[in-house]
């Protein structure tokens, strides 16, 4: 809420002690990292993404019919022989749209909300510097890549063992592990889920210093990311899908095969780690000679 905002900001950069203490790198992480898990806006997301699984498991738990083989989204008629698939079935539903979109708010907001409320100049004031600002903005934009994913999983493990039970997996790959397993490969789904999201975090950050307002930010960051896919749908641009942010967001299903394929994993890092290094310097050009202090 912009008050709550603007009252949290206000206490984060008055008073000289906390002025200094903020000129330290680890202080004004925290302080921001605070800032995000106080924001009811940040708990509302959560809540939203917790409520997918849920719904997911409960329509199926009470359908008359259980989903056939290949029948909606992928793992879906998976769900009613093991709940870990609740979880998994969850993340790559959120995957497209629904992630995205909660990551979007939370990079769009990163530098726009500051400028926007008038508490940019405020930070700056302190000895903290430009570079480590946008450092630290992105941390927490990151951090919060990590915790949407993360509350779809376990929302998802907690639902899927209540009504359909948890126990061995059948893997995509004909391979059956057991509850200690299929545990720990939908956590690798959630981690791949979560690098994806680091690339958009990256773009919405650039675009967050472009402007003062944090809902254009936002939209934008968004649209951005529906655009890419639906590129990444068009034949005719074959050759550009490798080099989009978006074309190895469904490559988690491979760490539900025997044994793990870790190129996915990697090719997906790799790529996320060359949108942060462009993108990230894009951002640092724009911020360092953003005049917010008129």
């Amino acid at each position: 809420m912009p008050g709550e905002r603007v009252g949290t900001e206000a206490a984060r950069a008055n008073g000289g002690t906390a002025g200094a203490a903020r000129g330290t790198g680890w202080s004004l992480l925290g302080s921001e990292l605070i800032l995000l898990l106080r924001r009811r806006r940040t708990w509302a997301m959560f809540a939203a993404l917790a409520a997918i699984p849920v719904v997911l498991a409960l329509v199926v738990f009470f359908s008359a019919d259980p989903p056939a083989a290949g029948e909606g989204p992928p793992f879906l008629d998976r769900i009613t022989q093991n709940g870990m698939f609740v979880s998994v079935t969850a993340l790559v539903m959120t995957t497209p749209l629904f992630l995205p979109l909660t990551v979007a708010v939370a990079a769009g907001d990163t530098i726009a909300g500051e400028a926007g409320h008038g508490t940019l100049r405020y930070l700056l004031v302190a000895p903290a510097g430009r570079l480590r600002l946008l450092l630290v903005k992105y941390a927490g934009a990151a951090v919060f890549c990590v915790l949407a994913p993360a509350v779809v999983l376990l929302t998802g493990w907690a639902i899927g063992s209540a009504l359909f039970g948890v126990g061995p997996a059948t893997l995509l790959s004909g391979d059956e592990i057991g509850v200690g397993g299929a545990l720990v490969r939908s956590a690798l789904v959630a981690a791949h889920v979560a690098i994806a999201m680091l690339g958009l975090a990256a773009i919405g950050l650039f675009v967050s210093t472009l402007t003062d307002i944090p809902v254009g930010a936002m939209a934008t960051t968004a649209v951005l990311a529906v655009v890419a896919q639906v590129l990444g749908q068009l034949d005719q641009l074959a050759w550009l899908h490798p080099w989009l942010f978006t074309d190895r967001w469904f490559a988690s299903v491979d760490v539900l095969r025997e044994p793990i394929s870790w190129a996915s994993f990697t090719d997906n890092a790799v790529l996320q780690v060359g949108y942060i290094a462009f993108f990230g310097a894009l951002a640092y050009g724009r911020f360092s000679t953003k005049d917010v202090l008129s």
